[in-house]
Protein backbone atom coordinates (compact mmCIF):
# COMPACT_ATOMS: atom_id res chain seq x y z
CA UNK A 1 0.00 0.00 0.00
CA UNK A 2 1.66 3.20 -1.22
CA UNK A 3 0.31 6.39 0.33
CA UNK A 4 1.01 9.89 -0.96
CA UNK A 5 0.74 12.85 1.42
CA UNK A 6 -1.67 15.68 0.45
CA UNK A 7 -1.96 14.58 -3.18
CA UNK A 8 -5.15 15.94 -4.70
CA UNK A 9 -7.71 14.00 -6.73
CA UNK A 10 -6.66 15.78 -9.92
CA UNK A 11 -2.87 15.70 -9.60
CA UNK A 12 -2.16 12.54 -11.63
CA UNK A 13 -2.30 12.32 -15.39
CA UNK A 14 -4.73 9.40 -15.25
CA UNK A 15 -7.08 11.64 -13.22
CA UNK A 16 -6.89 14.54 -15.66
CA UNK A 17 -3.73 16.42 -14.66
CA UNK A 18 -2.33 18.45 -17.59
CA UNK A 19 0.81 20.14 -16.26
CA UNK A 20 2.52 17.45 -14.17
CA UNK A 21 3.66 14.25 -15.88
CA UNK A 22 3.09 11.00 -13.95
CA UNK A 23 3.93 8.27 -16.50
CA UNK A 24 4.63 5.45 -14.03
CA UNK A 25 1.44 5.90 -12.03
CA UNK A 26 -0.53 6.33 -15.24
CA UNK A 27 0.94 3.04 -16.49
CA UNK A 28 0.06 1.39 -13.19
CA UNK A 29 -3.55 2.55 -13.61
CA UNK A 30 -3.68 1.48 -17.26
CA UNK A 31 -2.51 -2.00 -16.26
CA UNK A 32 -5.10 -2.33 -13.50
CA UNK A 33 -8.10 -0.48 -12.16
CA UNK A 34 -8.61 3.21 -11.38
CA UNK A 35 -11.30 4.09 -8.83
CA UNK A 36 -13.26 7.31 -9.34
CA UNK A 37 -15.17 7.40 -6.03
CA UNK A 38 -12.78 6.25 -3.33
CA UNK A 39 -12.41 8.16 -0.08
CA UNK A 40 -9.69 8.87 2.46
CA UNK A 41 -10.34 8.17 6.13
CA UNK A 42 -10.28 11.88 6.93
CA UNK A 43 -9.54 15.28 5.48
CA UNK A 44 -6.27 15.51 7.45
CA UNK A 45 -3.33 13.23 8.10
CA UNK A 46 -3.40 11.39 11.44
CA UNK A 47 -7.08 10.41 11.59
CA UNK A 48 -7.00 9.30 7.97
CA UNK A 49 -4.14 6.93 8.82
CA UNK A 50 -5.95 5.74 11.94
CA UNK A 51 -8.94 4.75 9.79
CA UNK A 52 -6.62 3.05 7.31
CA UNK A 53 -4.89 1.01 9.99
CA UNK A 54 -7.90 0.06 12.14
CA UNK A 55 -10.75 -0.44 9.65
CA UNK A 56 -12.97 1.85 11.72
CA UNK A 57 -14.52 5.09 10.51
CA UNK A 58 -13.96 8.44 12.21
CA UNK A 59 -16.77 7.96 14.67
CA UNK A 60 -15.11 4.81 16.04
CA UNK A 61 -11.37 4.88 15.38
CA UNK A 62 -8.94 5.92 18.12
CA UNK A 63 -7.29 8.98 16.56
CA UNK A 64 -9.93 11.32 15.17
CA UNK A 65 -7.94 14.49 14.53
CA UNK A 66 -4.53 16.07 14.22
CA UNK A 67 -4.69 17.53 17.72
CA UNK A 68 -7.02 16.74 20.60
CA UNK A 69 -7.22 18.14 24.10
CA UNK A 70 -3.53 17.38 24.59
CA UNK A 71 -4.52 14.38 26.73
CA UNK A 72 -2.32 11.28 26.82
CA UNK A 73 -3.45 8.95 24.06
CA UNK A 74 -5.23 11.53 21.94
CA UNK A 75 -2.62 11.21 19.24
CA UNK A 76 -1.72 7.53 19.43
CA UNK A 77 -3.10 4.06 18.97
CA UNK A 78 -3.30 1.87 22.08
CA UNK A 79 -2.37 -1.74 22.69
CA UNK A 80 -6.03 -2.80 22.42
CA UNK A 81 -6.31 -1.36 18.91
CA UNK A 82 -5.84 -3.93 16.15
CA UNK A 83 -4.10 -2.82 12.96
CA UNK A 84 -3.97 -4.27 9.46
CA UNK A 85 -0.32 -5.09 10.16
CA UNK A 86 -1.24 -7.16 13.21
CA UNK A 87 -3.86 -9.12 11.28
CA UNK A 88 -1.41 -9.89 8.47
CA UNK A 89 1.47 -10.64 10.83
CA UNK A 90 -0.65 -13.30 12.56
CA UNK A 91 -1.42 -14.74 9.13
CA UNK A 92 2.31 -15.27 8.48
CA UNK A 93 3.22 -12.07 6.67
CA UNK A 94 6.38 -10.05 7.15
CA UNK A 95 5.34 -6.45 7.77
CA UNK A 96 7.02 -3.09 7.25
CA UNK A 97 6.14 0.56 7.52
CA UNK A 98 8.49 2.91 5.72
CA UNK A 99 7.78 6.65 5.78
CA UNK A 100 5.34 8.60 7.94
CA UNK A 101 3.38 7.09 10.86
CA UNK A 102 1.78 9.82 13.02
CA UNK A 103 -0.02 7.46 15.43
CA UNK A 104 2.42 7.05 18.30
CA UNK A 105 5.81 8.28 19.54
CA UNK A 106 9.11 6.73 20.50
CA UNK A 107 8.05 5.42 23.92
CA UNK A 108 4.30 5.04 23.22
CA UNK A 109 2.26 1.89 22.84
CA UNK A 110 1.29 3.38 19.49
CA UNK A 111 4.83 2.92 18.11
CA UNK A 112 4.59 0.93 14.84
CA UNK A 113 6.81 -1.87 16.18
CA UNK A 114 4.14 -2.30 18.89
CA UNK A 115 1.33 -2.16 16.34
CA UNK A 116 2.25 -5.15 14.20
CA UNK A 117 5.13 -3.86 12.07
CA UNK A 118 8.32 -5.95 12.11
CA UNK A 119 10.28 -3.13 10.48
CA UNK A 120 9.87 0.63 10.71
CA UNK A 121 11.94 3.39 9.15
CA UNK A 122 10.77 6.98 8.99
CA UNK A 123 9.00 9.70 10.95
CA UNK A 124 6.86 9.04 14.00
CA UNK A 125 5.68 12.62 14.49
CA UNK A 126 3.75 14.57 11.88
CA UNK A 127 5.50 17.89 12.47
CA UNK A 128 8.88 16.17 12.29
CA UNK A 129 7.72 14.86 8.89
CA UNK A 130 7.29 18.42 7.58
CA UNK A 131 11.07 18.62 7.23
CA UNK A 132 12.33 16.70 4.21
CA UNK A 133 15.92 17.14 5.47
CA UNK A 134 15.71 16.13 9.16
CA UNK A 135 18.65 15.56 11.47
CA UNK A 136 17.44 12.03 12.14
CA UNK A 137 14.82 9.44 11.28
CA UNK A 138 13.62 6.53 13.41
CA UNK A 139 14.75 3.01 12.53
CA UNK A 140 12.69 0.68 14.66
CA UNK A 141 13.48 1.69 18.26
CA UNK A 142 16.42 4.00 17.63
CA UNK A 143 17.16 7.41 16.19
CA UNK A 144 19.08 7.09 12.94
CA UNK A 145 21.26 10.20 12.42
CA UNK A 146 21.43 11.93 9.06
CA UNK A 147 23.97 14.39 7.63
CA UNK A 148 21.51 17.28 7.50
CA UNK A 149 21.92 20.24 9.86
CA UNK A 150 18.96 22.25 11.18
CA UNK A 151 18.42 25.92 11.82
CA UNK A 152 17.76 25.83 15.55
CA UNK A 153 14.90 28.28 15.66
CA UNK A 154 11.14 28.33 15.60
CA UNK A 155 8.40 26.53 17.52
CA UNK A 156 8.63 23.37 15.41
CA UNK A 157 12.28 22.92 16.31
CA UNK A 158 11.81 23.75 19.98
CA UNK A 159 8.84 21.41 20.48
CA UNK A 160 9.37 18.62 17.98
CA UNK A 161 13.01 18.76 16.85
CA UNK A 162 11.72 19.67 13.39
CA UNK A 163 12.00 22.77 11.28
CA UNK A 164 14.24 23.84 8.42
CA UNK A 165 17.63 22.52 7.39
CA UNK A 166 20.57 24.88 6.98
CA UNK A 167 22.66 22.09 5.41
CA UNK A 168 20.79 19.72 3.10
CA UNK A 169 22.51 16.43 2.36
CA UNK A 170 19.96 13.60 2.57
CA UNK A 171 16.40 13.88 1.20
CA UNK A 172 14.17 11.67 3.32
CA UNK A 173 11.86 10.40 0.51
CA UNK A 174 14.93 9.12 -1.37
CA UNK A 175 15.95 7.19 1.75
CA UNK A 176 12.44 5.72 2.04
CA UNK A 177 12.53 4.43 -1.52
CA UNK A 178 15.97 2.89 -1.03
CA UNK A 179 14.86 1.21 2.19
CA UNK A 180 11.67 -0.11 0.57
CA UNK A 181 13.58 -1.60 -2.35
CA UNK A 182 16.05 -3.25 0.00
CA UNK A 183 13.36 -4.58 2.35
CA UNK A 184 11.24 -6.08 -0.45
CA UNK A 185 14.27 -7.82 -1.93
CA UNK A 186 15.28 -9.18 1.49
CA UNK A 187 11.93 -10.98 1.92
CA UNK A 188 12.74 -13.56 -0.71
CA UNK A 189 9.70 -15.83 -1.15
CA UNK A 190 8.10 -14.92 2.18
CA UNK A 191 4.69 -13.22 1.99
CA UNK A 192 4.93 -9.56 2.93
CA UNK A 193 2.92 -6.41 3.58
CA UNK A 194 4.70 -3.12 2.86
CA UNK A 195 3.02 0.13 3.88
CA UNK A 196 5.06 2.80 2.08
CA UNK A 197 3.80 6.10 3.52
CA UNK A 198 5.56 8.79 1.47
CA UNK A 199 5.72 12.43 2.58
CA UNK A 200 5.40 13.89 -0.91
CA UNK A 201 3.94 16.26 -2.00
CA UNK A 202 3.31 17.72 1.49
CA UNK A 203 4.85 21.14 2.14
CA UNK A 204 7.34 22.10 4.83
CA UNK A 205 5.16 24.62 6.65
CA UNK A 206 8.05 25.86 8.78
CA UNK A 207 10.23 26.50 5.72
CA UNK A 208 7.48 28.61 4.22
CA UNK A 209 7.28 30.72 7.40
CA UNK A 210 11.04 31.23 7.56
CA UNK A 211 11.97 31.45 3.88
CA UNK A 212 8.73 31.99 1.96
CA UNK A 213 9.02 28.63 0.15
CA UNK A 214 7.87 25.33 1.64
CA UNK A 215 8.53 23.19 -1.43
CA UNK A 216 11.69 21.44 -0.26
CA UNK A 217 13.08 19.21 -2.99
CA UNK A 218 16.64 18.47 -4.19
CA UNK A 219 15.98 19.97 -7.63
CA UNK A 220 13.10 21.09 -9.80
CA UNK A 221 13.63 18.27 -12.32
CA UNK A 222 11.93 18.78 -15.66
CA UNK A 223 10.13 21.84 -14.29
CA UNK A 224 13.27 23.90 -13.60
CA UNK A 225 12.81 26.12 -16.65
CA UNK A 226 9.07 26.59 -16.35
CA UNK A 227 7.92 30.21 -15.86
CA UNK A 228 6.29 29.24 -12.58
CA UNK A 229 6.83 30.29 -8.97
CA UNK A 230 9.31 28.22 -7.01
CA UNK A 231 6.58 26.63 -4.83
CA UNK A 232 4.78 25.50 -8.00
CA UNK A 233 7.99 24.06 -9.45
CA UNK A 234 8.84 22.36 -6.19
CA UNK A 235 5.39 20.81 -5.84
CA UNK A 236 5.50 19.44 -9.39
CA UNK A 237 9.03 18.13 -8.85
CA UNK A 238 7.96 16.28 -5.71
CA UNK A 239 5.19 14.52 -7.61
CA UNK A 240 7.64 13.75 -10.42
CA UNK A 241 10.07 12.12 -7.95
CA UNK A 242 7.25 10.21 -6.28
CA UNK A 243 6.10 8.89 -9.64
CA UNK A 244 9.66 7.89 -10.51
CA UNK A 245 10.07 6.04 -7.21
CA UNK A 246 6.81 4.12 -7.66
CA UNK A 247 8.16 3.09 -11.06
CA UNK A 248 11.37 1.87 -9.43
CA UNK A 249 9.46 -0.25 -6.95
CA UNK A 250 7.26 -1.78 -9.66
CA UNK A 251 10.36 -2.53 -11.72
CA UNK A 252 12.04 -4.23 -8.76
CA UNK A 253 9.02 -6.50 -8.24
CA UNK A 254 9.34 -7.54 -11.86
CA UNK A 255 13.05 -8.27 -11.58
CA UNK A 256 12.41 -10.35 -8.46
CA UNK A 257 9.80 -12.35 -10.36
CA UNK A 258 7.02 -11.58 -7.88
CA UNK A 259 5.00 -8.92 -9.72
CA UNK A 260 2.18 -11.36 -10.53
CA UNK A 261 1.94 -12.35 -6.87
CA UNK A 262 1.87 -8.79 -5.53
CA UNK A 263 -1.12 -6.49 -5.23
CA UNK A 264 -0.17 -2.80 -5.37
CA UNK A 265 -2.55 -0.14 -4.06
CA UNK A 266 -1.78 3.57 -4.41
CA UNK A 267 -3.72 6.45 -2.83
CA UNK A 268 -3.44 9.74 -0.91
CA UNK A 269 -4.18 10.46 2.75
CA UNK A 270 -6.49 13.43 2.00
CA UNK A 271 -7.16 16.11 -0.58
CA UNK A 272 -4.78 18.67 -2.02
CA UNK A 273 -3.15 21.19 0.31
CA UNK A 274 -2.70 24.95 0.06
CA UNK A 275 0.48 25.32 2.08
CA UNK A 276 4.11 26.26 1.65
CA UNK A 277 3.26 28.93 -0.92
CA UNK A 278 1.63 26.38 -3.23
CA UNK A 279 -1.51 27.42 -5.15
CA UNK A 280 -3.64 24.31 -5.88
CA UNK A 281 -5.74 26.22 -8.41
CA UNK A 282 -2.69 26.48 -10.69
CA UNK A 283 -2.71 22.72 -11.26
CA UNK A 284 -6.46 22.24 -10.70
CA UNK A 285 -5.34 19.92 -7.94
CA UNK A 286 -8.85 18.89 -6.90
CA UNK A 287 -9.98 18.26 -10.46
CA UNK A 288 -13.74 18.88 -10.73
CA UNK A 289 -14.25 18.62 -6.98
CA UNK A 290 -15.04 21.35 -4.44
CA UNK A 291 -12.66 21.98 -1.56
CA UNK A 292 -9.19 21.02 -0.36
CA UNK A 293 -7.53 19.42 2.66
CA UNK A 294 -9.44 20.32 5.88
CA UNK A 295 -12.80 20.37 4.07
CA UNK A 296 -15.46 17.66 4.22
CA UNK A 297 -16.48 18.49 0.68
CA UNK A 298 -15.33 16.01 -1.97
CA UNK A 299 -12.05 17.80 -2.69
CA UNK A 300 -10.94 17.20 0.89
CA UNK A 301 -11.75 13.49 1.09
CA UNK A 302 -12.17 11.93 -2.38
CA UNK A 303 -8.75 10.66 -3.41
CA UNK A 304 -7.02 8.76 -6.21
CA UNK A 305 -7.01 4.98 -5.78
CA UNK A 306 -5.12 2.77 -8.19
CA UNK A 307 -4.89 -1.01 -7.92
CA UNK A 308 -2.58 -3.18 -9.98
CA UNK A 309 -2.12 -6.97 -9.85
CA UNK A 310 -0.90 -8.53 -13.12
CA UNK A 311 -2.85 -11.61 -14.09
CA UNK A 312 -5.49 -11.00 -11.41
CA UNK A 313 -6.89 -7.50 -12.06
CA UNK A 314 -7.99 -7.04 -15.68
CA UNK A 315 -6.18 -4.03 -17.17
CA UNK A 316 -7.68 -0.76 -18.30
CA UNK A 317 -10.64 -0.72 -15.95
CA UNK A 318 -12.32 2.29 -14.35
CA UNK A 319 -14.41 1.50 -11.28
CA UNK A 320 -17.25 3.53 -9.78
CA UNK A 321 -17.25 1.35 -6.65
CA UNK A 322 -17.63 3.47 -3.51
CA UNK A 323 -14.97 2.55 -0.97
CA UNK A 324 -12.79 4.18 1.66
CA UNK A 325 -9.62 3.65 3.68
CA UNK A 326 -11.35 1.57 6.33
CA UNK A 327 -11.90 -1.14 3.69
CA UNK A 328 -8.22 -2.04 3.55
CA UNK A 329 -8.63 -4.14 6.69
CA UNK A 330 -11.34 -6.45 5.32
CA UNK A 331 -9.67 -6.64 1.92
CA UNK A 332 -6.29 -7.60 3.39
CA UNK A 333 -7.88 -10.16 5.70
CA UNK A 334 -9.74 -11.80 2.81
CA UNK A 335 -6.58 -11.93 0.72
CA UNK A 336 -4.64 -13.52 3.58
CA UNK A 337 -7.42 -15.84 4.72
CA UNK A 338 -7.25 -14.20 8.13
CA UNK A 339 -10.11 -13.64 10.61
CA UNK A 340 -11.44 -10.08 10.92
CA UNK A 341 -11.44 -8.30 14.28
CA UNK A 342 -14.85 -7.41 15.66
CA UNK A 343 -16.43 -3.96 15.62
CA UNK A 344 -15.21 -2.79 12.23
CA UNK A 345 -16.60 -0.47 9.56
CA UNK A 346 -14.84 -2.37 6.79
CA UNK A 347 -16.00 -3.99 3.55
CA UNK A 348 -13.62 -6.03 1.41
CA UNK A 349 -13.37 -4.68 -2.12
CA UNK A 350 -11.50 -7.74 -3.40
CA UNK A 351 -14.43 -8.78 -5.63
CA UNK A 352 -14.34 -5.37 -7.31
CA UNK A 353 -10.58 -5.68 -7.80
CA UNK A 354 -11.08 -9.03 -9.52
CA UNK A 355 -13.88 -7.63 -11.72
CA UNK A 356 -16.52 -9.65 -9.90
CA UNK A 357 -18.90 -6.79 -9.22
CA UNK A 358 -21.90 -9.10 -8.98
CA UNK A 359 -20.66 -10.37 -5.60
CA UNK A 360 -19.29 -7.05 -4.30
CA UNK A 361 -20.84 -5.88 -1.03
CA UNK A 362 -21.63 -2.15 -0.97
CA UNK A 363 -21.59 0.47 1.76
CA UNK A 364 -25.01 1.89 2.51
CA UNK A 365 -23.32 4.88 4.11
CA UNK A 366 -19.91 6.36 4.94
CA UNK A 367 -19.06 8.74 7.79
CA UNK A 368 -16.56 11.51 8.55
CA UNK A 369 -16.09 14.04 11.31
CA UNK A 370 -13.61 16.88 11.73
CA UNK A 371 -12.47 18.70 14.85
CA UNK A 372 -10.68 21.81 13.59
CA UNK A 373 -12.67 25.04 13.61
CA UNK A 374 -15.59 23.48 15.48
CA UNK A 375 -17.17 20.05 15.19
CA UNK A 376 -18.15 19.08 11.63
CA UNK A 377 -19.71 15.95 10.15
CA UNK A 378 -20.42 14.43 6.76
CA UNK A 379 -22.04 11.27 5.47
CA UNK A 380 -22.52 9.66 2.07
CA UNK A 381 -25.67 7.58 1.45
CA UNK A 382 -25.91 4.99 -1.32
CA UNK A 383 -22.88 6.49 -3.05
CA UNK A 384 -25.02 9.46 -4.07
CA UNK A 385 -26.43 11.67 -1.31
CA UNK A 386 -23.78 13.70 0.48
CA UNK A 387 -24.76 15.54 3.67
CA UNK A 388 -22.39 18.05 5.31
CA UNK A 389 -22.79 19.85 8.63
CA UNK A 390 -20.55 22.66 9.90
CA UNK A 391 -19.79 23.83 13.45
CA UNK A 392 -21.92 21.68 15.71
CA UNK A 393 -24.88 19.30 15.80
CA UNK A 394 -27.43 22.13 15.97
CA UNK A 395 -26.41 23.54 12.60
CA UNK A 396 -28.47 22.78 9.45
CA UNK A 397 -27.33 20.19 6.96
CA UNK A 398 -26.27 20.82 3.41
CA UNK A 399 -27.25 18.11 0.91
CA UNK A 400 -25.74 17.35 -2.49
CA UNK A 401 -26.58 14.82 -5.19
CA UNK A 402 -23.15 13.57 -6.29
CA UNK A 403 -24.67 11.56 -9.12
CA UNK A 404 -25.61 14.81 -10.85
CA UNK A 405 -23.49 17.42 -9.06
CA UNK A 406 -19.99 16.15 -8.30
CA UNK A 407 -18.81 19.72 -7.65
CA UNK A 408 -21.33 20.11 -4.80
CA UNK A 409 -22.55 23.40 -6.21
CA UNK A 410 -26.29 23.02 -5.52
CA UNK A 411 -27.55 22.54 -1.96
CA UNK A 412 -30.75 20.46 -2.12
CA UNK A 413 -31.53 20.46 1.60
CA UNK A 414 -34.76 22.46 1.16
CA UNK A 415 -35.97 20.18 -1.65
CA UNK A 416 -35.09 16.75 -0.21
CA UNK A 417 -36.45 17.03 3.32
CA UNK A 418 -36.81 13.28 3.86
CA UNK A 419 -33.23 12.58 2.77
CA UNK A 420 -31.98 15.32 5.09
CA UNK A 421 -33.97 13.88 7.99
CA UNK A 422 -32.53 10.42 7.33
CA UNK A 423 -28.98 11.86 7.21
CA UNK A 424 -29.49 13.86 10.40
CA UNK A 425 -30.66 10.78 12.31
CA UNK A 426 -27.65 8.79 11.11
CA UNK A 427 -25.22 11.55 12.08
CA UNK A 428 -26.78 11.62 15.54
CA UNK A 429 -25.95 7.94 16.12
CA UNK A 430 -22.87 7.37 13.93
CA UNK A 431 -20.19 8.04 16.54
CA UNK A 432 -19.16 6.75 19.93
CA UNK A 433 -18.14 9.34 22.48
CA UNK A 434 -14.42 9.94 23.02
CA UNK A 435 -12.90 12.00 25.86
CA UNK A 436 -10.06 12.94 23.53
CA UNK A 437 -12.35 14.00 20.70
CA UNK A 438 -15.54 15.52 22.18
CA UNK A 439 -18.16 17.39 20.23
CA UNK A 440 -17.36 21.12 20.24
CA UNK A 441 -19.71 23.87 19.13
CA UNK A 442 -16.90 26.42 19.21
CA UNK A 443 -13.49 26.27 17.56
CA UNK A 444 -10.77 24.58 19.64
CA UNK A 445 -7.23 25.86 20.02
CA UNK A 446 -5.48 25.79 16.69
CA UNK A 447 -3.91 22.32 16.21
CA UNK A 448 -0.17 22.00 16.66
CA UNK A 449 0.08 19.13 14.18
CA UNK A 450 -0.81 19.25 10.50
Amino acid sequence: FILADDLGYGELGCYGQQKIATPHLDKLAAGGVRFTQFYAGSTVCAPSRSVLMTGQHLGHTRVRGNAGRQLPGAQMLRSEDVTVAEVLKKAGYQTALIGKWGLGGETDEGHPNRQGFDHFFGYLDQVHAHNFYPEYLIRNGERWPLKNKLRREGKAYEEFGAGVASEKAEFAPDLFTADALHWVEAQGEKPFFLYLALTTPHANNEAQRLTGDGSEVPDYGSYADKPWTTPQKGHAAKIERMDRDVGRLVSRLGKLGIAENTLILFSSDNGAHKEGGFDPAFFQASGPLRGLKRALYEGGIRVPMIANWPGKIPPGRVSKHVGYFGDLMATAAELAGAPLPEGLDSVSFLPELLDQSDRQQKHSRLYWEFHEGGFQQATLFDGRWKAVRHAGPAEPLELYDLANDVSESRNLADEKVEVVSHAAEYLRTARTESPDWPIRDTPPVKPARN
